[in-house]
């Protein structure tokens, strides 16, 4: 049977949290309940203890809780959080999951904040921005925007939490031709446009739902009897 505190010990581990002093996560709610159906979700929406109810859920994970007591739940519901060390190895950052399935191979760390990488650089078969950006596109069901450089084949990509003048020109010169990121920062617009490189901004909230169904996978493959249930899209 499995319990809260035996899956706030796995995500602890596998999402590094010894690394964010300053963050809470794990439990936020306790509870004793066996767990045999975990709903994932990235904030409580106002439907949520009806979801609840209807999915027959025994626990919940919840990226940003903070709402949670607006929507009573049965007090023996327990919950999980995750908040900043989700977003940093499940989104845009360094997320070996993310480069699987990009197709990434050789990671590096790229950019540091508190002394934690902020993004990756990895390689890739050799192909057609245009190809590769087709890939991104589908493995995200679609972005904010591209900006083209005049960059058109990649053997490098860059995956980063955060865009700056100097991020950019790092990727740049290790050799990336594509940058994906959530948001397009326009001060760093001047050195995108002198080094060429390709911008792709995938958006914060789409990086999450991804990084959301990409901890539902994991947890389905260390518990195939945990049923994981998503929100309604």
């Amino acid at each position: 049977m499995l319990y809260l505190n035996q899956l706030a010990q796995f995500l602890d581990q596998f999402l590094l949290v010894q690394r964010f002093e300053h963050d809470p996560s794990g439990i936020y709610h306790p509870s004793n309940r066996p767990i045999r159906r975990l709903g994932l979700a990235l904030e409580p929406w106002p439907q949520i203890a009806k979801w609840v109810a209807a999915t027959q859920v025994d626990a919940l994970f919840l990226h940003r809780p903070w709402k949670i007591a607006e929507e009573p739940l049965p007090t023996d519901i327990g919950v999980l959080s995750y908040h900043l060390t989700f977003d940093e190895r499940l989104t845009l950052g360094f997320n070996p999951l993310l480069a699987n399935h990009l197709g990434l191979f050789s990671l590096e760390e790229l950019g540091y904040k508190a002394g934690r990488p902020i993004g990756m650089l990895g390689q890739v078969s050799e192909q057609t921005v245009a190809s590769f950006c087709d890939r991104v596109q589908h493995l995200f069901r679609g972005y904010e925007a591209i900006e083209e450089g005049n960059l058109t084949e990649v053997t490098k990509v860059a995956v980063v939490g955060a865009m700056t003048e100097a991020l950019v020109r790092e990727a740049s010169t290790k050799g990336a031709a594509v940058y994906i990121t959530g948001q397009f920062r326009q001060p760093a617009r001047s050195t995108v446009l002198e080094t060429g490189i390709n911008v792709v901004a995938i958006g914060h909230h789409r990086s999450e739902i991804w990084g959301l169904q990409a901890l539902a996978d994991v947890l389905r493959d260390r518990w195939p009897d945990l049923e994981v249930i998503l929100p309604p899209s």
